[in-house]
């Protein structure tokens, strides 16, 4: 085969396409990764040239001497548990109710996108002010509603700092499942939904025979993304409460850079990272694979 056929089989033109991507994600993700694997086995401050291998140390470290990283395993699970409830729920039922013909539908739906295209830090800037209790918006609404009794330390108060935070991160992520699910809802076969409707079927029937099977593709990309987004969150609990008070909203990602970089034991943060990484592609991988084999029992 000459050099001008091969270069015209779609196979080796994909190749083609295909090399600058996978060089980039070789270099930038791939290395990286392989490289705090490595570093996770190893001693270093982050400043000595010389790495000192230590095999399994950190991990021990991390599992039997570490209290605070339990602490935050428990407060990831929690965060990632709630992430899979409300951002995924909340954005469904903005997406159907910003698919109905309404007025001033694309403006609704611009506003409750836009907090996506924030930078977490900022957002979580925006929303320490609201939860000052003593200046902040929510207080002085409560104030101004009679209800100063429901003033409390959102921030400060370890039983419910958490759950405070999470809100934010709620309000922020929200509208990304909305976008995805309305992505998702232009594939529903309005055939079907008028057979439906005529059949007699209400509302909940449409949604639940015709509607929810449509997005179950949607549904499986919108929960793959708020597990891996939440068991990464760092951002806006490192800008609204650094994983106080009394690490009650400390998490893994968190973790991990705060025994790298503050505390300049990079090998012990690795291993948190790692870990993390392991947590990820053990709810993941399974979920994905469960979803194909039943899509394709369906098919």
């Amino acid at each position: 085969m000459s050099l001008r056929q091969s270069t015209h089989d779609p196979r080796v033109q994909a190749l083609i396409l295909l090399v600058p991507a996978l060089a980039i994600y070789a270099v930038f993700a791939l290395y990286p990764m392989l490289n705090v694997v490595i570093l996770s086995f190893q001693k270093w401050n982050g400043l000595d040239p010389n790495r000192q291998f230590v095999g399994i140390a950190n991990y021990q470290a991390i599992f039997t001497r570490d209290p605070v990283f339990w602490v935050a395993f428990r407060n990831t699970v929690i965060w990632t548990l709630m992430s899979l409830i409300f951002p995924p729920m909340v954005g469904l039922l903005l997406a159907l109710s910003l698919n109905q013909k309404i007025f001033g539908r694309n403006g609704l739906r611009a506003i409750f996108y836009l907090p996506v295209i924030i930078a977490p830090i900022a957002v979580a800037t925006m929303w320490k002010w609201m939860y000052d209790p003593f200046f902040g918006l929510f207080s002085q609404l409560l104030t101004s509603w009679g209800m100063q009794g429901w003033i409390n330390d959102w921030l400060g108060n370890r039983d419910i700092a958490l759950y405070s935070v999470f809100v934010a991160y709620l309000w922020q992520t929200v509208g990304f499942s909305m976008v995805l699910f309305l992505a998702g809802l232009q594939n529903v076969s309005q055939t079907l939904v008028e057979a439906a409707r005529i059949d007699g079927a209400g509302r909940w029937a449409v949604f639940k025979h015709v509607t929810l099977p449509a997005l179950r593709p949607t549904i499986t990309i919108v929960l793959v993304l708020s597990v891996i987004s939440s068991l990464k969150a760092f951002d806006i609990v490192y800008g609204l409460t650094g994983g106080g008070p009394a690490q009650s909203t400390q998490m893994l990602a968190l973790w991990a850079f705060t025994q790298a970089m503050q505390i300049f034991d990079f090998g012990r943060g690795a291993a948190i990272s790692v870990v993390l990484l392991l947590i990820t592609m053990a709810v993941v991988i399974p979920y994905l694979k469960w979803t194909q084999k039943h899509e394709e029992v369906e098919s």
